[in-house]
Formats: C-alpha cells, sequence, structure tokens
C-alpha cells in the first residue's frame, strides 16, 4: 500500500479533487423547480425557467463563485383566514379566501422578495385590500348570486397587477368562506333580514291584493257589458238565464240545509212570479 501511494500519490490527489470539484460544481434541476445561478451577486442562467434554453436535469457551476437558489415551479397558495370586511349593506362578514400564484420572473422575485415566502408577505395585505374594495361595493346577498365571480374577477386583475412587481403571475383568487361573525352582531344581522323580509312581504302581499281588485273589477265590468249585450240581443233569453241561475242558487242552497239539518222546504204558490219561467214564457 506504501509502495502504492508512493507511486501514484499525485494521481490519487488528482483523482480526489476531481471528485470533489465533480460534486460541490454539479447540481440536479428537477422538474418541478427552477434555479437561478448567481454569480457575484448578478443572476447568470435559469435552469428549468418557462421559456429557457435550460430544461430540467444535470448542470454544473463554479465551485465558490457561484451560488444556486431553487424556486418552486408549481402553483403556490396565499390564504387569507377569518379577514373582518364591511359590506356595502353594512353588514360585518368574516371572509376566508385564497390565491394561487406562480412565480413566472426569478430573477425579479429575487430582487424585490428574496424567496416565495415574501412574496406571500407582500401579497397577502394587496388581497386582503382588494377584498375590502371589492367587497365593500357590493351587499351580502349580492355576494351570494353570480355578482361574486365579477368581484373575484377584479379582484385577481388587481392583485395581479401588483404581484408581477415581485415576478410572480396571479392564476386565480377563490372565496372559500363568507359569513357572519358570532355573536351578538349576528344575531342583529338575522333579525335584520328578518324584519326585511317581512317588510318585503307585505308589500308583495298588498300588491297582490290592490291587484285582485282591479282584476275583479274590470272582469266585472266585462261580465256587464257581456250581460248588457246579450239583454240588447234577445232578452226573453236573457230573462229566461237569468232565472235559471236563480232557480239553481235557490234550490242548491235549500238542498244543502235539508242535508245538513234535514227539515229545510221551500214553498210556493204555484202562480208566484218567481216561477213564471216554469209555466211557460207568454
Amino acid at each position: 500500500m506504501e509502495n502504492l501511494w508512493n507511486n501514484y500519490r499525485f494521481a490519487i490527489i488528482g483523482l480526489v479533487v476531481v471528485v470533489i470539484g465533480f460534486f460541490m460544481s454539479a447540481y440536479v434541476v428537477n422538474e418541478e423547480e427552477q434555479v437561478v445561478v448567481i454569480r457575484t451577486g448578478e443572476p447568470v442562467y435559469y435552469a428549468n425557467r418557462p421559456g429557457s434554453d435550460y430544461p430540467a436535469g444535470v448542470y454544473f457551476r463554479i465551485p465558490i463563485i457561484d451560488t444556486i437558489q431553487r424556486i418552486d415551479k408549481r402553483l403556490l397558495d396565499l390564504e387569507l383566514e377569518d379577514e373582518e370586511v364591511l359590506s356595502n349593506d353594512q353588514q360585518r362578514l368574516m371572509v376566508n379566501a385564497y390565491a394561487r400564484f406562480r412565480i413566472v420572473n426569478p430573477q425579479r422575485m429575487i430582487e424585490r422578495a428574496r424567496t416565495t415566502d415574501g412574496v406571500r408577505t407582500a401579497l397577502e395585505p394587496i388581497l386582503n385590500s382588494a377584498l375590502r374594495q371589492e367587497l365593500g361595493r357590493r351587499t351580502f346577498q349580492q355576494m351570494l348570486t353570480a355578482e361574486r365571480g365579477a368581484a373575484l374577477a377584479n379582484v385577481r386583475a388587481n392583485l395581479d397587477r401588483e404581484a408581477r412587481q415581485y415576478g410572480a403571475e396571479v392564476i386565480d383568487v377563490q372565496i372559500k368562506r363568507t359569513d357572519l361573525p358570532s355573536g351578538r352582531p349576528l344575531e342583529s344581522a338575522f333579525e335584520r333580514m328578518k324584519s326585511d323580509r317581512e317588510r318585503e312581504a307585505r308589500t308583495i302581499r298588498a300588491a297582490g291584493a290592490r291587484d285582485a281588485r282591479v282584476i275583479r273589477a274590470e272582469a266585472d265590468a266585462e261580465a256587464a257589458r257581456v250581460y248588457a249585450e246579450s239583454f240588447g240581443q234577445d232578452p226573453n233569453f236573457y230573462d229566461f238565464y237569468r232565472a235559471m241561475q236563480s232557480y239553481d242558487e235557490t234550490f242548491r242552497k235549500a238542498q244543502e240545509g235539508e242535508g245538513e239539518r234535514g227539515d229545510s222546504s221551500i214553498i210556493l204558490s204555484p202562480d208566484n212570479e218567481y216561477l213564471r219561467q216554469f209555466r211557460g214564457v207568454r
């Protein structure tokens, strides 16, 4: 072994240096990440960045001089938990929202935020402000309709415009939950909503009763017009028709009374004027 060391020590030392240099300079870029190579404080190139000439794989850097920073290429989440927002109808809402973004300009991200956590820290107050601004323009009921989609689209556009300054692109903004705060404010809101619904119901019932009276009056007027026209065309038939209606109403009530008490009856003289239709038209 001593002879081997004496004869090949320079080769062994060189091999060790090469191996150490290889491990110090080689690095692997995975598919789900992008890597920025920084030399003397300035980015040199990006590996696996969208549109880059350096896809995922094995790369080499100058040891000690070059440093690398790995940045997640996948979608990242920004959570906003239990933020209190005042709606347009003066209701305090507890909002849970989230945004999904990704890093599209690593150099700008490193210059402005250093890390993805720095991007989250910078975007959180912007998301909070955008939500307050958009939800403050709308009522609580509007947030339960399709109007909610338009509000979130505006929030995403505003947040994306600010996120570009940090090398990020906002893909989506969604609200997980919008609710009234618990406790006395929630009970007061429910009472106010109940009063509003009751007042709305009274208004609808009043309008329905008014429309019913109008329709009934119009129907009575139309019926009177039809009766008048029919009387003018054939007075005898009109008299006969009205008499039949009177008979039907009178005898039906008598029959119903007989069924209830068993002692109802109608006694009329044969020459009574009321029964003239049974005697034939003279």
